[in-house]
Formats: C-alpha cells, sequence, structure tokens
C-alpha cells in the first residue's frame, strides 16, 4: 500500500508539473517570430510604404502598404500572417493578392520582425486594431473596401478584429476553431481549456461576424485538421463559400492553387468592388 501510495503521489507530481509547463510556455507552443527581416517588396519589384504604427499599449509595430497600380480605386487587404517567421517571409502571398489589383497593409504582431514588445492574444488584438485605424483613419478607407484576411494563426486575429468592425469581406485560411481544441490536440490528458491563456476562440467569435465569410481549408493539412475549417463554416453566417484546398498546411493555399485564386476575385467582386463605396 505505501508502494502504491508513493507511486500515486509521483504520478500526481509529474501531472501537476506538466500542467505548470504548459501553463507558464504556452506562447511558446503558439508564436514562432522571427526577428531578422532581410527582404521587403522591393526584392519583387514592388512599391511600397515601410510603416511604423503605435498601439494602445504603447508599442510600436512593424508593417508594409504595398499599393495596386489603380491604388485610388482598388480595395485593400489586411493581411495577418501565420505564427512562425514575420513579414519578410510573405512576399509571394504579397506579390499574388498585388496581381489580383489589391493594395495589401501586412504587418508584423508583437515581438514579430521590427515591431516591439511580446506575442500574446491581447497584443495581436492591439496590433490589428492600429491597422485597421491606420486604413480607416489616416488613409480614410471605407470599411467596406477592406478584405480583411487571416491565414493559419492569423485566423484568429482576423475573426477577432471582424467582431469589432464591418469589413467587406473576411477570408480564413488554413485556420482553427479555437487554440485551445489545438492544445487538446497536443496534450490530450491535460484540461487544456482551464489552462489556456491564449485562446483565440474563433468557433465562438465568427458567429458574431456579419461581413460575407469566404473558408479555405484542405483535407490534407496535418498541422491544423480540416474539420477545423468545416466547423468554422458550419457556425458563420450566410453569405458563405468553403474552398477545398489540395495540399499541406503550407503549400496549400492561394498561391498556389489558381482555382482558389478564381473564387476569391469572384467575391470581392461581389462584395467588396460592387459594394458602397
Amino acid at each position: 500500500m505505501d508502494l502504491l501510495l508513493a507511486v500515486i503521489r509521483i504520478a500526481l507530481g509529474v501531472y501537476v508539473g506538466l500542467m505548470l509547463l504548459v501553463y507558464f510556455r504556452q506562447a511558446g507552443y503558439i508564436y514562432y517570430p522571427e526577428k531578422t527581416v532581410d527582404l521587403d517588396p522591393s526584392n519583387i519589384n514592388l512599391a511600397f510604404r515601410d510603416l511604423s504604427l503605435s498601439t494602445a499599449d504603447g508599442e510600436t509595430i512593424a508593417g508594409w502598404y504595398v499599393p495596386a497600380a489603380n491604388e485610388a480605386d482598388a480595395p485593400v487587404l489586411l493581411f495577418f500572417h501565420g505564427n512562425a517567421g514575420n513579414i519578410a517571409g510573405r512576399l509571394g502571398s504579397i506579390q499574388t493578392f498585388h496581381d489580383l489589383g489589391l493594395n495589401v497593409l501586412i504587418i508584423d504582431y508583437h515581438g514579430y520582425g521590427r515591431s516591439t514588445g511580446k506575442p500574446t492574444e491581447k497584443g495581436t488584438i492591439l496590433d490589428s486594431d492600429a491597422a485597421w485605424d491606420y486604413l480607416t483613419g489616416e488613409l480614410g478607407i471605407a470599411p467596406e473596401r477592406i478584405i480583411i484576411f487571416g491565414r493559419s494563426l492569423g485566423g484568429g486575429v482576423a475573426v477577432s478584429l471582424a467582431t469589432r468592425h464591418t469589413p467587406g469581406l473576411l477570408v480564413l485560411e488554413s485556420s482553427f476553431t479555437s487554440t485551445m481544441d489545438m492544445g487538446q490536440r497536443m496534450f490530450p490528458y491535460l484540461p487544456v481549456r482551464l489552462l489556456s491563456r491564449h485562446r483565440y476562440d474563433n468557433e465562438t467569435s465568427i458567429r458574431a461576424v456579419q461581413c460575407p465569410v469566404l473558408i479555405a481549408h484542405g483535407p490534407d493539412d496535418i498541422t491544423i485538421p480540416f474539420t477545423h475549417g468545416q466547423r468554422l463554416y458550419e457556425v458563420a453566417n450566410a453569405p458563405k463559400e468553403f474552398i477545398t484546398l489540395a495540399g499541406d498546411h503550407n503549400d496549400g493555399g492561394m498561391d498556389n492553387d489558381l482555382a482558389y485564386r478564381a473564387a476569391f476575385r469572384a467575391w470581392v467582386d461581389r462584395y467588396v468592388l460592387n459594394g458602397p463605396r
């Protein structure tokens, strides 16, 4: 009996220790920032404005505004990237959106690239607010002319912003229902929902989004399960459309999928270009 109690105490100690590790180190499972920004849109022959935007918590975030050839008439795509690297690794996507005739604003979150601070859910929300304020305030762009685009982790930032404002279109590419669901997948034997400090509850938040929603996800995505994209589509309000992607998480997006690109462009034409100015 004494041996059994000792084993139980050790097991409980290990379990509690694992919970504490996950609680205090969970940001390291979500955010993978890279500080070095060694490329910019000039490397793909695109003109751009180098931006420094102030956030409500006193940090400064870096970004690029890449104007379309017909800047005055083109909608703006506000691009929230995934959890690794920084904006320098998104030149291919910037080129894709530029080729589609869109102005593009891309930002780095707290702690990414040249942005100050440390990445947190609250920080990324403040980052998105600063980007939105720049577009609608300094540039005077109507919300209906803005496309909010979130890829992977950026989907959580995008959905949150779209609950506080009403853009012309919300696009989610290879995103998740919540980081709690993702964490439960990583740690199936831990009470992840009780431990989570970075929640990004897209499944709940997207129910409040009132703009058209386009969701793209692939069945071969081994990073974020296909069922997450399907569930987000299921609970989103109409008008909405689901695009099934080919390829894995990092190679199945709009940059490589011409059918998805065409569907996206059709939605831009229908809900943004033909919407109110």
